[in-house]
């Protein structure tokens, strides 16, 4: 959500925000966690080390206050110094721009995959939704569909996606997943499109 929409933590009233840099455009291995300063502050470190430290004694020691207190060790500069330049390039874009963009390019594959009777498209009609769409083929298993579609320079999710809960709550055990950014262009939705009848040819179910 954080890389297509504005967030604000204080309007949300949250006591953590936490995510992945990567998601936005930066190295792995580097996000964020945002929590409140009492909070945090009441919470016992997990990695020790260097940097977090305020005194050390024979049988016990001190921890600095938040946001130090977890940052034992020798940090991620290079990863620190690239998300950050990560989101200045999306705030150079803007993110308006972004989402209106991504909604543009969601829309039109929503809608094209939503007339294919072979298909099963679980993503949400409303329009306040993400820019991918989740879909599985009824006679076609999703690791089958990425791995032709990789053959086309095609790269979807198959799988669980991290959410069994929800594939049990819709009735399947796993999904294809096509996501969209703002690098995606329409022509490449109609690419993914197009090729889907090469994966219904290749498992024997096309014209």
């Amino acid at each position: 959500y954080i890389p297509h929409h504005h967030i604000n933590v204080a309007s949300l009233d949250c006591d953590f925000m936490v995510f992945s840099g990567h998601k936005m455009y930066s190295p792995m291995g580097i996000g964020v966690l945002w929590g409140r300063e009492e909070i945090l502050n009441q919470m016992e470190p997990f990695n020790l080390g260097g940097d977090m430290i305020e005194y050390v004694y024979e049988d016990y020691a001190t921890y600095l206050p938040s946001p130090q207190r977890f940052e034992g060790g020798t940090p991620n500069v290079g990863g620190a110094v690239a998300f950050a330049e990560a989101i200045r390039f999306i705030e150079s874009i803007g993110i308006d721009d972004i989402r209106k963009y991504e909604e543009k390019l969601t829309n039109y594959c929503y809608d094209e995959l939503s007339h294919m009777n072979d298909l099963e498209v679980y993503t949400t009609s409303h329009p306040n939704r993400g820019p991918l769409v989740s879909f599985n083929f009824k006679k076609i298993h999703p690791h089958d569909v990425a791995s032709i579609l990789d053959q086309y320079g095609i790269a979807i999710r198959s799988g669980h996606h991290c959410a069994q809960p929800l594939h049990r709550y819709l009735g399947c055990h796993f999904s294809c997943r096509a996501s969209f950014a703002f690098y995606n262009t329409i022509e490449e939705v109609e690419f993914f499109i197009e090729h889907l009848d090469q994966v219904r040819r290749y498992m024997g179910f096309g014209s």
